[in-house]
């Protein structure tokens, strides 16, 4: 059995690290008024922040069209026996539901669609996972299997400098928003339900980092051995110094350090910072 995994560009992996474990992405659209552009393809992550800041602009962002997975369901049915596809959560996206439905029109290969209920960092933990599974013979029902389990152990928070983003692009409720800019509150957002949510509201950035870390602490008291990711928008060496924290803080979790493209920045804004974290 032919196994091939697709995923979209949320997955913010390095090109070499895509054509090492042979990941197919489909881009998220970016658009800039009247300019359209596709994450990680046609709008790096230099680009977008180059825009943002020069324009002032606030951008927008659509999920890839049913065609452009048709289109690439097609191609790669004639290659491998099936697809495997792992998405952004569905409930800051359309993109699951359009791979989805492409899946249905596609009748010369199984496509296997997974909600993975995040995105960036841990969305590349099952990703990464996902393909050193089928490298070892896996079918995509016994991955989805083992994707299931790691969801299980999944915890992710965020902590963000203005929710005035999260608030008008409608990922956040109007109501949380404002009661976070005028009280100065650092709130720290969790995925509840496939969607961002209020987890706990602190007054600051530094108290909220402090939260996170004894979050974590609870969960290596439960699973021992973690695999974490710390993620960062345009604000790399704050990232890197918070996991270099963490890992003499706690030998046991094997840290990544990743980064937020255009399409989840334009809703979190810069200054973001965010911490995954699932058994090994």
């Amino acid at each position: 059995m032919k196994t091939a995994i697709v995923t979209d560009s949320t997955v913010y992996l390095p090109t070499e690290e895509l054509k090492q474990h042979n990941i197919h992405v489909v881009p998220i659209n970016v658009h800039f008024n009247h300019a359209t552009f596709e994450e990680e393809l046609t709008l790096s992550v230099e680009q977008f922040y180059e825009i943002v800041h020069t324009t002032k602009q606030f951008p927008k962002t659509s999920q890839p069209s049913i065609g452009k997975f048709v289109e690439l369901y097609e191609r790669l049915g004639k290659e491998y026996d099936e697809i495997l596809a792992i998405h952004i959560s569905s409930g800051v996206s359309g993109t699951y539901e359009c791979s989805l439905q492409a899946a249905q029109l596609v009748d010369n290969v199984k496509v296997y669609v997974f909600d993975s209920e995040v995105a960036a960092g841990p969305l590349a933990s099952y990703v990464i996972e996902a393909s050193k599974l089928v490298e070892n013979g896996a079918s995509a029902p016994q991955i989805i299997e083992r994707l299931k389990d790691l969801q299980k152990t999944l915890e992710a928070y965020f902590i963000v400098d203005d929710l005035i983003h999260l608030q008008r692009s409608g990922r956040l409720s109007v109501a949380s928003s404002v009661i976070g800019s005028l009280l100065q509150i650092k709130p720290i957002l969790h995925i509840k339900d496939k969607k961002i949510a209020v987890f706990e509201k602190v007054r600051t950035k530094r108290k909220a980092v402090l939260r996170v870390r004894d979050l974590l602490q609870q969960a290596v008291e439960t699973y021992g051995e973690l695999q974490a990711v710390i993620m960062h928008a345009n604000c790399e060496q704050q990232g890197r110094t918070w996991m270099e924290k963490l890992e003499t803080t706690f030998p046991t979790v094997h840290f990544k350090l990743a980064y937020f493209g255009p399409s989840l920045v334009t809703h979190m804004g810069e200054g973001t910072l965010a911490i995954s974290w699932m058994k090994k």
